[in-house]
C-alpha cells in the first residue's frame, strides 16, 4: 500500500506540472490572432494583435534544423506589442515541402538559396502592415538576413540572435541589434567584434548601444543569462531587448512596460512533468523477463566495449562515402549509430556476455513487442504532441517517412546494443552515463577528423544530449518493470531515429 500511495502521489504531482505548464502557455498566446499563410511554396503563419490592422512588420526566421514554432516566442511577444509578426519555415525545413537547393557551405549555394526565400516573405510583409518592416533571425538565419537586410534598404533594424556573418560590415545591416547567450563563447566574441565596427575608437562593451538610429548605424550587443544556443530563444532579456529595440527603430514611444510572452521555464516544466508521468505509467508495461537480464559488466570489462567503438568509429567513417540520404548530415549521423552498435556487440560477443540467444529472444518475443508499443504510445503523448505543439516541428511529411526508417536501422544497432550492455544484475554504477558520455566524445572526434563535412553536427549534439538524459531516465524505469533491456532500446531508437527523420533539413541531390 505505501508503494501504491507513493506512486499516486508521484503521477499526481505530474500531471499537475503539465496542468500549470499548458495553462501558462495558453497566457502566453493571448490576445494574439494567428493566421496560417501559403508565400509561394514557403509556409507562414502571421501574428498580430486583434486591435491591430497597420503595424510595422518584423519577419522571424529560424535556424539551422529548426522550423516556424522555435521562434514563436518572438512572435508572440511582437504581436502581443502592437508589431505584426511573420514566421516561416526555409526550403528543407518543417513544413516546407522543397528541399534545400546547394551547398550549405557555400555563400553561392544554399545560402542564395535561403536569401531568396527570406526576401519573398519580406515582399509579402510589405503589403499586410504599414510598410515599415524589419528582420529578425537565430543562428544560420542571422547570417541569411543580415545578407537579406544589405540587399533591402528600406529594412529599418535587423536582430540577430546567436550571430555569425562574415556579411556583416560597418554600414550593413541598419540598426543591428546582435543577442548572444552567455554560455556562448565565441559567439559573444563575434558580437563584440561586429559592434566594434561602429563603436571604434571606443571598445565596444555588451549592453551599450553605439550609432545612431536615425541614421541607421546603431549597433549593440548584449548577452542574454544562463542562456545557450536553443535556450537564448526564451530568456525574458532575449525578448525584451528585441522588442525595446523595435520600438527605437520604428520610433515607438510605450507609456506602458514590455509585454514579454514567458514560455521557456513552462516548455521546460510541461517536458518534465510528462517524463515524471511515464513513471507511473510504467505499470501498464508487462513483465518481458522473469529475472533481469542484461551484459551486467563490471568495470574491469566494460572498457573495451566503452572505448573501442567510440575511437573506430570516425576512424573507419572518415575516408568512407556516407552521403546517400537526401537529408543534411543525417546519413553520416546513422552510419555512425549503426557502427558504433556493431562495434559494441562484437565487443559483448568476446566477453561471452553478449546478446541474448535467439531462444531467448523467442521465449519472450509476444510481451516484448507488447511491451515496446505500449511505450511508443506513451512517446507519442508525451515527445511527439509537446514538442509539436510547444518547440518545433515534429511531425512528419511524406517526404521524410523513408528517411525515418533509413535512420532507425542505424539508431536500432546502437540502442539495442547500449542498452543491453549498461543494464543487468551486477553491471558497473554509472556505466550508462558513461557510454553515452563516449558516444558524445565520438561525434566530436568525427566533426574535428572532417570539419568542413560535419560543422553541423557541432549545432545538434546539445539535442541529442537532451535526449540521452531525457530517454535516459525513461529507460531506467521501463528496465526497473520490464528486467528486459530491449524494451527502452526498441523504443528509444525509433524515437531518436523519428527526431532526426523530421528535423534535420532535407536536401536536393
Amino acid at each position: 500500500m505505501p508503494m501504491r500511495m507513493s506512486t499516486l502521489a508521484f503521477a499526481l504531482l505530474a500531471v499537475l506540472a503539465v496542468a500549470l505548464s499548458v495553462w501558462k502557455l495558453s497566457a502566453a498566446r493571448a490576445n494574439v490572432l494567428t493566421e496560417a499563410v501559403t508565400i509561394g511554396h514557403i509556409p507562414a503563419t502571421v501574428y498580430r494583435n486583434p486591435g491591430v490592422e497597420k503595424a510595422p512588420v518584423v519577419v522571424i526566421a529560424h535556424g539551422f534544423a529548426g522550423s516556424e514554432p522555435l521562434m514563436v516566442s518572438f512572435a508572440y511577444t511582437l504581436a502581443r506589442n502592437g508589431l505584426i509578426a511573420i514566421t516561416f519555415d526555409f526550403a528543407g525545413h518543417g513544413r516546407n515541402p522543397e528541399p534545400l537547393t546547394g551547398n550549405i557551405t557555400l555563400e553561392d549555394g544554399a545560402t542564395r538559396t535561403l536569401v531568396a526565400e527570406t526576401e519573398k516573405v519580406l515582399a509579402y510583409a510589405r503589403t499586410i502592415g504599414d510598410g515599415r518592416v524589419a528582420l529578425l533571425g537565430h543562428s544560420m538565419a542571422s547570417d541569411i538576413i543580415v545578407r537579406a537586410a544589405g540587399q533591402n534598404p528600406d529594412v529599418a533594424a535587423t536582430v540577430a540572435v546567436s550571430m555569425f556573418s562574415p556579411a556583416v560590415t560597418r554600414e550593413v545591416p541598419k540598426n543591428l541589434l546582435i543577442i548572444v547567450g552567455d554560455w556562448e563563447g565565441m559567439l559573444k566574441t563575434e558580437a563584440l567584434r561586429a559592434t566594434a565596427l561602429v563603436s571604434a575608437p571606443q571598445e565596444a562593451k555588451p549592453g551599450v548601444t553605439y550609432g545612431d538610429f536615425a541614421q541607421g548605424t546603431a549597433r549593440r550587443a548584449t548577452f542574454s543569462s544562463y542562456a545557450e544556443h536553443v535556450g537564448v530563444l526564451y530568456r525574458p532579456e532575449t525578448l525584451s531587448e528585441a522588442q525595446a529595440w523595435l520600438d527605437q527603430a520604428f520610433g515607438i514611444t510605450r507609456t506602458g512596460g514590455i509585454e514579454i510572452a514567458e514560455r521557456g521555464r513552462w516548455i521546460a516544466l510541461l517536458f518534465i512533468g510528462l517524463a515524471l508521468l511515464v513513471k507511473p505509467l510504467t505499470s501498464l508495461l508487462p513483465v518481458v523477463s522473469s529475472t533481469r537480464t542484461g551484459a551486467g559488466l563490471p568495470w574491469r570489462d566494460l572498457w573495451l566495449p566503452l572505448l573501442l567503438p567510440a575511437i573506430a568509429t570516425p576512424l573507419i567513417l572518415r575516408p568512407l562515402p556516407t552521403e546517400f540520404l537526401p537529408v543534411l548530415v543525417g546519413d553520416y549521423l546513422a552510419c555512425h549509430f549503426a557502427l558504433y552498435g556493431l562495434l559494441t556487440a562484437a565487443c559483448l560477443w568476446w566477453t561471452d556476455k553478449g546478446l541474448p540467444s535467439r531462444a531467448d529472444l523467442s521465449a519472450v518475443a509476444g510481451k516484448l513487442a507488447l511491451a515496446t508499443i505500449i511505450l511508443l504510445a506513451l512517446y507519442a503523448v508525451i515527445v511527439v504532441w509537446p514538442i509539436h505543439a510547444e518547440f518545433t516541428n515534429f511531425v512528419p511529411t511524406a517526404a521524410r517517412a523513408p528517411l525515418i526508417l533509413a535512420m532507425a536501422a542505424g539508431t536500432l544497432l546502437y540502442f539495442l546494443a547500449d542498452e543491453w550492455l549498461t543494464r543487468g544484475d551486477g553491471s558497473a554504477r554509472g556505466a550508462y552515463i558513461v557510454s553515452k558520455t563516449a558516444f558524445i566524445v565520438s561525434l566530436g572526434l568525427a566533426v574535428a577528423l572532417d570539419f568542413e563535412r560535419l560543422f553541423f553536427l557541432i549545432i545538434i549534439v546539445p539535442l541529442i544530449v537532451l535526449f540521452f538524459v531525457f530517454f535516459g531516465l525513461i529507460s531506467r524505469w521501463v528496465y526497473a518493470r520490464t528486467n528486459n533491456p530491449l524494451v527502452a532500446g526498441l523504443a528509444n531508437a525509433i524515437a531518436i531515429a523519428w527526431a532526426i527523420g523530421v528535423v534535420f533539413p532535407l536536401v536536393a541531390a
